[in-house]
């Protein structure tokens, strides 16, 4: 899948900057997810339980 092909949103957490988080649905039961300063590089494919899990433990509410 190449990133063109995909419709990614920042995060509403983020400013203006270029140092958000960006996802894409891929499927009903999958996203992706890039870092926006490095918008051609790899990006990470999560299901939704890897994605909410890993939110969790990014603002401190859990473990990934």
């Amino acid at each position: 899948m190449k990133h063109g092909s995909l419709t990614w949103k920042k995060s509403s957490h983020s400013g203006e900057q270029y140092n958000c988080v960006e996802m894409a649905r891929l499927t009903g039961t999958a996203l992706a997810v890039r870092d926006s300063k490095a918008p051609n590089d790899p990006f990470l494919v999560l299901d939704r339980g890897a994605w909410f899990s890993l939110r969790a433990a990014l603002s401190g509410g859990g473990t990934a």
